[in-house]
């Protein structure tokens, strides 16, 4: 009887706000949804998405953890160390985890965009407001681009970079006109725009670091804050969002709070001791040899591991070319040569990786074997650059260096490593790499952030050091690193670039000229190319998705072989540990548990079962 009422009540409530069109290619047409190529899986009368419980119930607590530190709410500018609080505020549009691409209405009632995608116009609703009960304007949305593009951070002008104008066409409509050759992707960016209150930050200064709570719109407030230690957001009660079809079975849980650490053991260990409800485990190693305690033997922790299709994207040593020392090809191919790949995975992390030999790795968009054998239009696109690029690239297969993980076995990497470097000017004197001209010492330091990527960058020192390089590891908290990345102010980080489905205007701030100079771009390693910036555009500019398939390899062939990084590795798959008091959804999305966390749901039970062992325990 129960399970009919919450039907009876379910059906009511969705239509209500039933979304009158269907998804249509035709010129013009108002739409529920856009796919970036193809249709949207889901149609205008869609109750919700499939990866979710509508019937989940609302209510308890979930804490989870972060690194480091904040000394601000704002996320969207330079200034301060800020914490994550973009889960306060909605966007015109949001996407789905379960397709490459696609994203549907939610403070827009309807979008329209012609068939060359050269404009964009939203319709807004006319019952969504902030949570002082204001309405969300077009004004609002209007002031968001602008203060974004002009006072965020790098990243939003190489974003939008391609919008000449946005205007209000009618009393809920808005719409942005685009400028240059086509950009199918810019409509799907503007939908993701993050709405910001105009009333609210027109009296003060948003480009300042702050930690006032800012006002949002969402499902989520923020309800208490203690800088550097925990920040704790609470469920709107009243949330205008409630019953759409876009967040039905999302933001189940009444508390979230992120509790801040300086140490990831001391974060993990925390967790075991049922501190921290959840827990996102990075390192092989801990999860090999970390979990063998009480609560996961008995049940109590869930250990489990969800594969993914998600684009595994690049992490790696990061080499800051703006350095002398970094700019020579042939240095860049030599220190890729000192790095153990099969010794570390075999001795530190229990065989678990597998190596990243492609920026856009896991996925159908990575290069793949000799250019001869690519498609025809990843062949013309990198033809045309032939003088210009390395001429390795036409003629051989992208392999990372490897040895048989052996001790002593990268002996003979290091020989080739040597070579390189004598060839690029380098000589041993008195055990040190000497610049022959110069005299300049061949010494930098590693910059890190986390204790435990000291388990990749001490044995690459040690190898290193065979070379006469002298390669200092320095440790640092996430304030200053986070400037001294912003600043350019560093020789070699480990870093990572994430990757969706669907690459595009993202990869501006990645790899292009203009972010290269741009403090606190992502372009960390500085690279300055007329033939990537143009790669870049072509990627931009794919009119369908084979196309944008062989555009995105010939892309990834001149990144790997420009040697800008040494690449680690990756997995297919989230390792997820959590007190077993949640309920989820039975359906994994495409991208991955790990992107679907907020179907998730407190269940009473479980959690006063919890409550039970945490007491006990505590008297023990």
């Amino acid at each position: 009887m129960r399970q009919i009422i919450k039907l009876a009540i379910y059906s009511i409530l969705t239509v209500s706000i039933f979304i009158p069109n269907t998804y249509s290619s035709e010129k013009n047409v108002e739409t529920h949804a856009l796919a970036m190529h193809g249709e949207p899986k889901f149609k205008s009368d869609f109750k919700h998405f499939d990866h979710v419980n509508p019937y989940a119930p609302k209510g308890g607590i979930k804490i989870t953890s972060a690194m480091g530190t904040y000394d601000s709410l704002n996320p969207f500018i330079l200034q301060g160390n800020p914490a994550s609080t973009g889960i306060i505020y909605d966007s015109l549009m949001v996407q789905s985890v379960d397709e490459a691409f696609s994203l549907y209405c939610l403070l827009c009632k309807t979008v329209k965009t012609p068939s060359d995608r050269s404009w964009v116009e939203f319709t807004l609703r006319n019952d969504a407001y902030w949570h002082d009960g204001k309405p969300i304007t077009v004004e609002d949305v209007i002031f968001s681009f602008n203060i974004l593009r002009s006072k965020g951070r790098p990243f939003y002008r190489f974003y939008y970079g391609n919008v000449s104008r946005v205007e209000k066409t009618g009393t809920n409509k808005v719409k942005f006109t685009f400028s240059g050759k086509s950009n199918r992707e810019l409509p799907l960016i503007l939908g993701d725009l993050t709405i910001l209150p105009k009333h609210y930050w027109e009296k003060r200064d948003f480009s300042k670091a702050s930690l006032e709570p800012p006002l949002g719109s969402s499902a989520y407030r923020i309800s208490d804050v203690k800088p550097g230690r925990s920040i704790t957001f609470e469920r709107v009660k009243n949330y205008w969002g409630r019953n759409h079809p876009t967040r039905v079975g999302f933001d189940n849980i009444d508390t979230l709070r992120i509790d801040y650490f300086r140490d990831r053991t001391v974060s993990r260990e925390a967790f075991k001791a049922n501190n921290i409800d959840l827990w996102f485990e990075n390192s092989a190693k801990e999860w090999a040899t970390a979990f063998n305690v009480p609560a996961v033997r008995e049940g109590r922790i869930i250990k489990a591991e969800f594969p993914h299709e998600r684009t595994a994207g690049m992490q790696g040593f990061v080499f800051n070319i703006r350095k002398n020392i970094f700019q020579n090809l042939k240095v860049r191919m030599a220190l890729n040569l000192a790095w153990d790949f099969e010794w570390y995975n075999k001795n530190l992390a229990y065989g678990a990786y597998t190596r990243t030999d492609s920026y856009f790795d896991n996925s159908e968009l990575g290069s793949k074997g000799l250019l001869s054998n690519a498609g025809e239009e990843e062949r013309l696109i990198l033809e045309k650059y032939r003088e210009r690029l390395p001429k390795k690239l036409y003629s051989q297969v992208y392999v990372p260096p490897s040895s048989l993980g052996k001790k002593n076995s990268i002996r003979q990497n290091l020989r080739q490593a040597g070579k390189l470097l004598k060839e690029a000017g380098w000589r041993v004197r008195n055990e040190k790499l000497t610049n022959i001209k110069t005299g300049e010492i061949f010494k930098f330091e590693i910059l890190i952030v986390q204790p435990a990527f000291e388990r990749m960058a001490l044995p690459f020192s040690r190898n290193l050091k065979r070379l006469g390089i002298e390669a200092n590891v320095r440790l640092v908290d996430s304030a200053q690193y986070q400037e001294r990345t912003d600043s350019r102010d560093f020789d070699v980080i480990i870093a990572s670039w994430g990757q969706s489905q669907s690459p595009g205007n993202e990869q501006r701030d990645f790899w292009s000229s203009q972010a290269a100079i741009a403090k606190g771009s992502r372009n960390f390693i500085g690279i300055n190319s007329q033939v990537i910036d143009e790669l870049i555009e072509l990627v931009i500019m794919a009119p369908t998705r084979k196309s944008l398939v062989q555009r995105t390899r010939a892309l990834d062939r001149a990144l790997l072989w420009g040697y800008y990084v040494i690449p680690h590795f990756h997995l297919p798959l989230d390792r997820i540990a959590f007190w077993d008091k949640f309920g989820r959804p039975q359906k994994v999305p495409l991208m991955g548990e790990a992107t679907n966390m907020s179907a998730w749901w407190v269940d009473p039970e479980k959690e006063k079962k919890i409550k039970i062992h945490r007491n006990l325990d505590a008297k023990h």
